[in-house]
Order: structure tokens, then sequence, then C-alpha cells
């Protein structure tokens, strides 16, 4: 355990900690001093990391279920508050992945995706933020993704995971000031989900060879930092981490500047994208750039 860590004491649910990032993120908190309750819907690999952390004198228990049930996201949270007295911290981490051209578009595959990646995210936070708000403490860290910006191949994903940032941003803004912080973590790591993506581009043609990702261990550092009490003033954000490039991510905002008329016709539009918008418009996929303000919009009146 390091000293001074921010996390020692803390009680943290980890769901999907069965494995790959889940697990490694339980593994590193408890390292740090945190108390972890493990969380998977597969009961074998949940114990066995639970177990594992009790192996390296951390403290750890085991809570299978299914978080996009509301009952097991409700018996998760009570499980931490009976077993440690509180909850501290919830790393909102279970997710399923799926890829697929648009033309593959599967409706029943998105209503699992969504069940899982939304209502399960939504169902435990709601679960932890009550005890949370009562203390006057916590902080719930969900899980997005970079493929929200829009990658090719994972539309159904992406979406959901666009919900989760959604979330995120909407659950900050409601907690602002309660002394409960709500961030997002979109990591990168080698696992079930990159071995899936790299089988269905080779298999399509799309990629030669598999994609070197980092380790899902890679990722639990930051995960631990969000959740602990150093990052105190950190609310709001989605941090990005990517094996060795750590970043925030940009805040959806309306751009600048905003054109003003008292009426807008059709040809008027034509002519604002002509001369304005049209070469303003955001680059199409993952793009880089500078942080959005919240100082007001500048309005130019359009004449």
């Amino acid at each position: 355990m390091e000293a001074a860590s921010g996390l020692t004491g803390h009680a943290i649910v980890v769901t999907g900690a069965g494995r790959g990032v889940g697990a490694a993120a339980a593994a590193e908190l408890a390292r740090l001093g945190a108390r972890v309750v493990v969380n998977d819907i597969d009961e074998v690999a949940a114990r066995r990391t639970a177990a594992g952390i009790e192996a390296e004198g951390g403290r750890a228990v085991a809570q299978p279920g299914d978080v996009s049930v509301r009952a097991d996201a409700a018996a998760l949270v009570a499980r931490c508050v009976d077993e440690f007295g509180r909850i501290d911290g919830l790393f909102n981490n279970a997710a399923l992945m799926a890829i697929g051209d648009f033309v593959e578009y599967d409706d029943r595959l998105l209503r699992r995706l969504l069940d899982v990646n939304v209502v399960g995210v939504a169902n435990c936070a709601a679960e932890a933020v009550g005890p949370m708000l009562r203390q006057g403490s916590g902080a719930i860290l969900n899980v997005t993704s970079g493929a929200h910006l829009g990658l090719p191949h994972m539309s159904l994903y992406a979406a959901t995971k666009g919900a989760v940032a959604s979330l995120t941003y909407a659950w900050a803004a409601e907690t602002a000031g309660t002394g409960v912080r709500v961030n997002a973590l979109s990591p990168l790591s080698l696992g079930h989900m990159t071995r899936m993506t790299d089988d269905y581009l080779i298999a399509k043609g799309h990629a030669d060879a598999p994609f070197a990702a980092p380790s899902p261990e890679s990722n639990a550092p930051v995960v631990a930092y969000l959740l602990s009490d150093r990052a105190g003033d950190v609310h709001g954000q989605v941090v990005r981490i990517s094996g060795t490039g750590l970043s925030l991510m940009t805040h959806p905002a309306i751009m600048t500047p905003v054109l003003d008329r008292p009426v807008w016709t059709y040809d008027d539009v034509d002519r604002a994208f002509r001369e304005i918008l049209s070469a303003r418009q955001a680059p199409v996929g993952i793009a880089y750039g500078e942080p959005a303000t919240a100082a007001p919009a500048p309005v130019v009146p359009f004449d």
C-alpha cells in the first residue's frame, strides 16, 4: 500500500472486474489501500479476481450479478455498504462489445448492448449516488470509448458509449457542488474486445495484422487516480488513456460563431453555409483539438 494514496480505506465497487481493465483496476485500487467489491456476470471470474486481491494482502469480496438488472445493481451497492459501511467509489466498467458494418445492423444486438452498456451503467450509478449524496462524498467513473467519435465498423458499440458520455456530462451537472464527482474514462487495452475487432477487420480484408494494444494494467493507475481524493477537482471530464498517451477529450460544444438573423429562409441557410459554415465543418471520425469554453458564444449578425 502506498502512503497518502487518497484511497486508503475507501470502499469501491468495480463492475466487469472478472478480467481485463476491470480486474486490473480492482487489483490496483486494492494495492493503494481501497476495499473492493468485485462484480462480474461470470461468478467464477469475479471470485478469482477477489481471491487474487486477498492473496496479495488486499481486501476484496465478490458480488456476481448482471448490471442490466436493477435488482442486481441494487444488491451490488448494498453489498458494499453492508460489507464496508459505505460506498466511496463506483467504477462502471462492465460492457459488451460488437463490431459490424452499417449494412449488418442487428436490432436485437443493439438492444442487448443498450441493456448492458447504458442501462447497466445507469442502474449502478443510480443505486450508488444516493448513499454518496447522503455522506457528501463519492466518485463515479464511467467507461466510454474513442469509438463514439466515429470509428467505422463500430456504430452500435459506439452509440452506447456516446450515451455513456452524455450521461456523464449530465450527471456531473446535476451533482456539482454536492461532493460527488462524475467522470468517464476512455481506455485502450489488449483483451477480448480488441481481439474481436482484429478478427473482424482481418476477415473483411480491412487489416492485415492485429493491432498492438497496450495491456489492461496500463489503464489501472488512471482509474485509481480518478476515484481517489487526489482527483477532488476533476469533475465532468472524459479522460483518455491509450498506452503511453494521457489526455482529456473535448466536451461537446456549440461551435462559434453563432450566426443570427431575424428570420432564416432557405436561401439564407444556403448562403450561410457557402460563406461561413461549410469551411468550419468538424472532421469525420476521431479528431483532435482544444477544449470548449463555457464563455458566452459570440453572436454574429448575418445580413
